[in-house]
């Protein structure tokens, strides 16, 4: 009682509390969690909500949503503004932020990346059958139980360690768990509150992306799998014989926070051992600690699960998400596959597009600018992108039309083929802005081509009497781009949020992926899809394989050998290209480089981060010691072992502020010969001295760890005109090489932090 008299005092003492009738989801973030039980923890959330609906203890019953008690403390309630803002003055509260909504960001692949082609997914020299033993929990939209990449036939029993449950959910038929997927909850609190709209309560994917990244990640060898006759192969995900935990937290229109921290809170006490989030905030990216995703991948690195994230489909500068240097961060690229579709003009020159349609074209039709076929109150410049209502039936009947999508456009490619069809024409050119070569299973015989190849088709319409062309139904081809390169759609750094943090941390294949699918959207098994959503599973998959073979290393050993195996040179010894204008890559496209899955298992050195560490980090970036408390749950104290974020014991080394010289501190941990010897090689950023101490590391035993400096100094007047520049530190020993990117810009650089 004598609590509940306090939080009235404190509440009435700020006098915020005003009649207002609009209110919302908040999530009240209390750190770590306290030694209460669950019933007292909600009796106390309850303490703390009636002080704020005037001492109605039924009113603060009727607000509360979620309780989080397992892997942290908080609670989801509807609030209005006022009483958020008096929540923030509560003992113990860490932050108060609104229940935002968060947006969803294989046959070729994992045989691109070098591993076996069948269901054992063996590294040459490393046995990874303990795989079985790994549990992937996926915070999507759920999974379809049924597809044949998740049976669980020959698999073992379920590890006796698992906590989780298995929920059938209303939808039919009712959903059920196997050997293989062991776990599946769902999350629809935090929605509904938004949305105020009636969902089916089941686990079960009722939109094909949560099916799609699982199996990517951990889906059974499937053999002779093809989407319409393209992508012929063997399907399998990077850990086939892991096992999976579902948490379903999005919907049809997005994911909201309130799901998403309960979901990490079950994930926690369920025992999952990874956690894979194919999503993320919009750019740009608020403080950790307002951030579900960052809060609740915080907690789970605490309780030593690594967390794989996607890092954004936004595909311009300092637009990269999911910047927690705690996550493990993940960019997308292309692989040396494309699906395309040739178009053949009737001057008898050909150009090449990306496609998924296997519709034919009967004969050649007349050619046409979409901005010709305007119809209504529409003008030629609206119906160029071939929106909804904006063509001429009349004109449009029996051509192709050549359809412009722009870069911030939100609509997509395959509504413009069904808006083309529907005004009667037979095939359709999209020149895409944007060049992010994406293919798209459109509803007629349909290409997308870039500005250059969209110029040259439209100066021939512009300069033909009787203009045409024919497209040809989509095909594969294998080997005719420079791969792997950083796709056009991938978001960049810097980190918009902690500039001293490199993200990305590494890239993947995320162009134009096949993996299962649910039938209940379009009765599609399997389907092809883009985006860093498709990324992040495939190092999810190889990351459990790592943990498989290596069951103690911590999430930031096993995240140093992603990033310290990658390579920055693409199949032919180049280096690694970014999209649309095949400018070479920086470590903003790529973080530490390109997935090396036969790399990761030798990484010899681990940069090793531990709790500890980011408690540290989190001093050096502004938290005082009192918030450090309420986030970390004990009592730490800021040490200033780490003076700034440079100085976080990372895989990369990022100086966004370089003033005359500057030091950084690693350490790294021998994971490789009981006796070895490492020599510093620096490739320098142009303009930068980089002076390396000691040269020499002498290793003697294995867990043995090391200190090194890197000084960095401007060697030129003209170096703060460069912005950021970049270089790599390699530690060689033998044809062994442990990586990490080198990031400097001089401070003088009067640009800004982009």
């Amino acid at each position: 009682m004598a609590t509940l008299q306090y939080l009235l005092l404190s509440v009435i003492a700020t006098n915020v509390i005003t009649i207002c009738f609009a209110s919302q989801v908040y999530i009240v973030y209390m750190g770590s969690k306290t030694r209460d039980n669950p019933d007292e923890i909600l009796r106390q959330n309850h303490q703390m909500l009636t002080a704020v609906h005037r001492g109605s203890l039924e009113k603060a019953k009727e607000s509360h949503v979620y309780s989080y008690s397992n892997g942290f403390r908080g609670f989801a309630a509807k609030l209005t503004e006022e009483q958020a803002l008096a929540m923030t003055k509560m003992p113990g509260v860490v932050s108060v932020f609104p229940n935002l909504k968060r947006e969803l960001h294989t046959t070729h692949s994992w045989d691109f990346m070098g591993l076996s082609s069948d269901e054992s997914m063996e590294i040459p020299g490393f046995s990874t059958k303990n795989q079985e033993n790994v549990i992937i929990g996926f915070i999507d939209t759920g999974i379809w139980p049924e597809s044949p990449s998740f049976n669980d036939n020959q698999m073992p029993p379920v590890p006796p360690r698992w906590k989780g449950r298995c929920q059938t959910g209303e939808a039919l038929p009712p959903f059920s768990c196997n050997r293989k997927i062991i776990g599946a909850r769902y999350y629809l609190s935090g929605y509904a509150a938004e949305e105020k709209a009636t969902k089916i309560k089941s686990p079960r994917d009722t939109s094909g992306h949560g099916s799609h990244t699982a199996s990517t990640a951990a889906g059974r060898y499937i053999k002779d799998m093809n989407f319409s006759g393209l992508a012929a192969g063997g399907v399998r995900g990077g850990a086939p014989m892991a096992r999976i935990a579902v948490y379903k937290t999005c919907w049809d229109s997005g994911c909201y926070d309130a799901d998403i921290l309960a979901a990490f809170d079950d994930a926690i006490k369920d025992g999952v051992d990874i956690l894979s989030l194919s999503l993320g905030p919009e750019s740009p990216q608020g403080d950790y600690f307002d951030d579900a995703i960052s809060v609740g991948s915080f907690h789970a690195v605490s309780h030593n699960i690594l967390v794989v994230s996607s890092v954004g489909n936004d595909g311009s500068r300092g637009s990269a998400t999911n910047l927690a240097p705690w996550m493990l961060t993940v960019a997308a690229s292309a692989m040396d596959r494309e699906f395309i579709s040739e178009i053949s003009l009737g001057d008898g020159t050909n150009f090449t597009g990306e496609s998924l349609s296997q519709i034919k074209m009967k004969q050649p039709a007349w050619i046409i600018s979409a901005a010709d076929v305007n119809g209504g109150y529409f003008t030629p410049y609206q119906s160029s992108y071939c929106i909804d209502s904006s063509l001429n039936a009349t004109k449009a009947r029996g051509k192709i039309l050549v359809c412009r999508h722009a870069e911030s456009s939100t609509d997509s490619k395959l509504a413009k083929s069904v808006v083309v069809q529907k005004a009667g024409a037979v095939g359709m050119v999209i020149i895409d802005e944007a060049e992010k070569d994406v293919a798209v299973q459109f509803v007629l015989p349909a290409a997308t081509v870039g500005v250059n190849i969209g110029d040259r088709i439209l100066s021939y319409i512009n300069h033909t009497r009787r203009p045409r062309a024919l497209i040809s139904p989509a095909k594969t081809v294998l080997g005719s781009q420079p791969a792997p390169r950083v796709t056009g759609f991938s978001s960049r750094g810097p980190n918009a949020l902690t500039p001293e943090i490199l993200k990305p941390d590494i890239t993947a294949p995320g162009l134009n992926i096949l993996a299962a699918w649910s039938p209940a959207n379009k009765k599609m098994n399997f389907n092809i899809l883009s985006g860093t959503s498709m990324a992040c599973p495939h190092v999810t998959g190889l990351v459990a394989l790592i943990k498989a073979v290596y069951p103690s290393w911590s999430p930031s050993a096993i995240k140093s050998a992603v990033m310290t195996s990658a390579t920055v040179l693409d199949r032919k010894g180049n280096p690694i290209t970014a999209d649309p204008s095949g400018r070479l890559a920086s470590s903003f496209d790529l973080g530490a480089g390109f997935l090396n899955p036969t790399g990761v298992m030798n990484p010899g050195l681990v940069y090793d981060a531990r709790p500890a560490d980011y408690k540290s980090f989190l001093c050096s970036i502004g938290y005082d010691q009192k918030k450090l408390h309420l986030v970390t749950g004990d009592n730490s104290t800021c040490d200033h072992s780490i003076n700034t974020a440079s100085n976080l014991n990372y895989p990369s080394i990022t100086v966004p502020n370089l003033k005359g010289s500057y030091s950084v501190t690693r350490t790294v941990t021998n994971v490789g010969n009981h006796k070895s010897i490492y020599h510093a090689i620096v490739s320098t950023p142009p303009g930068i001295n980089v002076n390396v101490t000691p040269k020499v590391l002498i290793f003697n035993r294995y867990g043995q760890k090391m200190n090194f400096t890197v000084n960095f100094s401007a060697s030129a007047a003209t170096a703060a005109s460069k912005g950021y520049v970049f270089g790599s530190l390699t530690w060689k020993n033998g044809r062994l090489h442990v990586t990490s990117p080198l990031v400097v810009r001089v401070a003088s650089h009067s640009s800004g932090m982009l």
